[in-house]
C-alpha cells in the first residue's frame, strides 16, 4: 500500500522565506507535499477546504507579522476549531518580542526564530519537522 505523504501548510507573506522555507523541506524529505499562503486568512480558507482528516496539514509553519490577518490571529482562530485543534503549528518569525513569546507559551506552541544562515535554517527546519502529526 502506498502512503501519500501529508501536507505542510506554510504561511508567511515574505516569498523568500517561503522560497528557503520550501527548498530546505525538499531538501530534508523529498517527497514532503507543501502547500503555501500569504496571510492567515488563506490559512483558514485552506484548512476549511479540506474535507477529511487525511487533507489537512500534518504541520502549520506560520509567520507572525502578515497583512490582512496575522499569525496570532490566525493561530487563535485555529485553536478555537476542534477539527483543526490537534495541527501542530510552529511560529516561525523574525519577531523577538516577549509578547510574541507570551501568546506561544498560552497556545503551547514553539516560537522560532528564523535562522540567518542556511546551515542553521536547515536544523532549525529538520526540528520543525520533528513536530509533524504522522
Amino acid at each position: 500500500m502506498h502512503v501519500i505523504p501529508r501536507t505542510i501548510l506554510c504561511v508567511d507573506d515574505d516569498a523568500d522565506d517561503q522560497l528557503m522555507v520550501f527548498e530546505t523541506i525538499k531538501e530534508i524529505n523529498p517527497d514532503a507535499r507543501i502547500a503555501t499562503a500569504i496571510n492567515g486568512l488563506e490559512a483558514l480558507h485552506f484548512l476549511s477546504n479540506a474535507k477529511t482528516k487525511e487533507e489537512l496539514p500534518c504541520l502549520i509553519i506560520m509567520d507572525i507579522n502578515m497583512p490582512l490577518m496575522d499569525g496570532k490571529e490566525t493561530v487563535s482562530r485555529i485553536k478555537k476549531e476542534r477539527r483543526f485543534d490537534s495541527i501542530p503549528i510552529v511560529l516561525f518569525t523574525t519577531s523577538s518580542s516577549q509578547l510574541d513569546r507570551t501568546f506561544c507559551e498560552q497556545f503551547n506552541i514553539p516560537f522560532v526564530t528564523k535562522p540567518l544562515s542556511p546551515k542553521e535554517l536547515f536544523h532549525v527546519v529538520k526540528g520543525i519537522l520533528a513536530l509533524a502529526n504522522g
